[in-house]
């Protein structure tokens, strides 16, 4: 129940804001270009250590995620160069915040001060590449496949969960706090890798599993509709081999007639 109240009211403040924004007449390409913007800035925020203030941005960010689609639907102005426009840079909002998770943990630095300080990993660097590695394969395997069948959006991470993870760790990191549930980016980095390439891996299965579906179909279909082929049994196997039976009578017969006929006429 509180949590169907959270949806709700999440509802009522995006759909006012969208009812706004469409008054304005603004073209929705322009929030789908404001949204990565903010993304990337995300992204030099999870550079720069400050990981609390990046998954704040992350939610504003994602936030006009949501409005550009629901803008464009209201005001007619669906394009599909807007689906493609979006759909494009969601790839570059992915990329901005783990290549700034990269570049954090590969610093070093001996500055106490420094919010690198201690922070070094090439473990974490390594997870947040993968990550970001698997995040890619998992959108392009689901591009590829929805040209081949008409949809493929199965498996537990996608784009909306990967960003939700990220928000978590983000807001969850506060330097030298001995909480459990704290400065759990690390985690947050292997649940984003594991769940990517096994989402990459069912996608794979399920597209495979659907064009043999869809093609064993097509070969059964093709089987019923063709003419049955012409057996020993059939009417015009029947005829033929009639024909050629009364053929070769009629050869025979001819040849005894030219045979007798010379005998009755000497």
């Amino acid at each position: 129940m509180f949590g169907a109240s959270i949806g709700r009211g999440a509802q009522r403040i995006i759909g006012a804001m969208v009812r706004g924004l469409s008054r304005s007449s603004i073209n929705p390409n322009v929030l789908t270009v404001i949204g990565v913007s903010i993304n990337v800035f995300s992204g030099v925020l999870f550079g720069l250590g400050h990981f609390f203030w990046a998954g704040v941005v992350l939610i504003v960010a994602n936030l006009f995620d949501m409005l550009d689609g629901q803008v464009a639907r209201l005001t007619g102005r669906v394009t599909r160069f807007g689906g493609f426009l979006d759909s494009s840079l969601d790839r570059l909002s992915d990329m901005a915040a783990f290549v700034g998770l990269m570049v954090f943990y590969a610093r070093y630095t001996d500055d106490p001060a420094s919010l690198a300080y201690g922070q070094h990993s090439s473990l974490n660097v390594f997870l947040a590449g993968a990550a970001l590695v698997g995040s890619v394969l998992v959108s392009y395997a689901s591009a590829r496949a929805e040209s081949l069948i008409p949809k493929c959006d199965v498996g537990f991470l996608r784009r909306p969960e990967r960003v939700v993870l990220l928000i978590i760790g983000g807001l969850s990191t506060h330097p030298g706090s001995v909480s459990p549930f704290a400065n759990r980016m690390p985690a947050v980095l292997w649940v984003l890798t594991v769940g990517s390439y096994w989402t990459f891996a069912y996608r794979m299965y399920h597209t495979w599993s659907e064009l043999q579906r869809t093609e064993g179909a097509a070969t059964s279909d093709a089987a019923d509709t063709a003419p049955p082929s012409a057996g020993p049994d059939t009417p015009q196997a029947s005829a033929g081999a009639g024909g050629a039976s009364n053929a070769g009578a009629g050869e025979r017969h001819g040849t005894a007639d030219v045979v007798r006929r010379p005998q009755a006429s000497g």
